[in-house]
């Protein structure tokens, strides 16, 4: 997906702080970020939203929560905690569509988050 920016990442073409990355996953430092640790996480195959997820990639799904998990212990913040969220729909404000999970941690979280 040429226009799409989190594949044009995936891609090399636009530079980001790459937190995590292996064969099927990508994270990386969000640009405005919410919290002292804020990072996407996404599958290297372009999904467009939630309501595109098909049967076939529940495991690429599962391994973005893996990667979540990861990342955060290795920053210091599972033991206190962390939230991951993933929005589905410009009205719960998805901008990109390409899923991602974001990771934030460093602070108290409120909830609820809306």
């Amino acid at each position: 997906m040429s226009n799409c920016l989190f594949c044009r990442i995936v891609a090399g073409d636009i530079p980001a702080k790459i937190a995590y990355e292996d064969e099927d996953v990508i994270a990386f430092h969000d640009i405005n970020p919410q919290a002292p640790l804020h990072v996407l996480i996404i599958p290297r195959k372009h999904i467009a939203s939630i309501n595109d997820i098909q049967p076939e990639d529940a495991a690429l799904v599962g391994k973005l929560f893996l990667a979540a998990k990861h990342i955060a212990m290795e920053a210091g913040y599972a033991e206190n905690g962390y939230r991951v969220t993933m929005n589905c729909g410009a009205d719960a404000g998805q901008t990109v569509f390409h899923i991602h999970l974001h990771l934030l941690a460093g602070r108290e979280l409120g909830w609820p988050p809306g």
